[in-house]
């Protein structure tokens, strides 16, 4: 199991000393948020890319792309264009930037890419059929670039919750994404212990997202601030066989990046299981 940190939550660092920071804490992945300041999918070059990579493999930091950039796509709009999106140009454009994205991350070494569906705004006679297509499209694009796809449930969109997910996967089959684990998005949906969760989706889980949050209240929360039990988690994890990156996404406290890495390497550090 890798201990990562997604850079939306170092959004005022450079790159390179995001990661750099990363690495001095002892960080073992980075989640990659690929957006307007760290490596833009829509504009940024091969040089650049490489450059990343050639640090990333320094610094002994494996990446995991993630594509929830709030404004790439749409500066007026956040999230937008979505997979839920019915116009169909405005759809391709999430499509390219899943294509973008996983072509960067295949260039990174990256084995992992994570999505979500986005808001449904569209009509409800054809969603389920729209929100296959779109899952199974992704799929494609990413898989295209040897990446695995996983797909994330979020607090308010189309598949939100891990039950959402599962009814995805069983209509999808052999087809169907990873699956990209929040668990703080848990205790926002109400679904239960997320040990159990854990258990009972092991052996799709393929990304995990970490940080605290309250029962109810979906905002990301550094350790120590709401209900998440953080050594209950790993050690389901622990349990579960679990061997890729559990990375703590606070997106909204890049302006105390610095002492969030150190927070939450701590936190982790203090929930590892005391085995007997």
């Amino acid at each position: 199991m890798l201990l990562g940190y997604n850079t939306n939550g170092l959004r005022d660092h450079r790159l390179e000393d995001a990661l750099r920071l990363l690495a001095d804490h002892g960080y073992q992945a980075v989640a990659l948020t690929l957006d307007v300041g760290h490596l833009d999918p829509l504009r940024c070059t091969a040089a650049e890319v490489g450059a990343v990579a050639a640090l990333l493999t320094q610094l002994g930091l494996e990446a995991v792309i993630e594509t929830g950039a709030r404004f790439v796509l749409d500066p007026w709009h956040k999230h937008e264009p979505t997979l839920m999106t019915r116009d169909p140009a405005a759809r391709a454009r999430r499509l390219d930037f899943y294509a973008r994205c996983a072509r960067i991350g295949a260039d990174l070494g990256a084995r992992t890419l994570s999505f979500w569906t986005g808001t449904d705004r569209g009509p409800e006679r054809d969603r389920q059929a729209w929100l296959l297509e779109g899952v199974a499209r992704t799929c494609e694009v990413v898989r295209a670039h040897g990446l695995v796809p996983a797909l994330e449930p979020e607090p308010g969109m189309a598949v939100e919750t891990c039950a959402d997910y599962e009814a995805v996967a069983a209509r999808l089959g052999r087809e169907a994404p990873a699956l990209c684990l929040d668990v703080g998005h848990l205790y926002v949906t109400g679904e239960g212990d997320p040990a159990q969760v854990i258990e009972r989706h092991a052996a799709r889980l393929r990304q995990v997202h970490l940080e605290d949050m309250r029962r109810g209240w979906h905002e990301h929360l550094p350790p120590g601030e709401g209900d998440v039990d953080f050594t209950a988690v790993r050690r389901a994890l622990e349990h579960a066989g679990y061997r890729f990156a559990v990375c703590f996404e606070l997106s909204r406290s890049s302006h105390a990046g610095p002492d969030m890495v150190r927070r939450c390497r701590a936190a982790w550090d203090a929930a590892r299981p005391a085995f007997g």
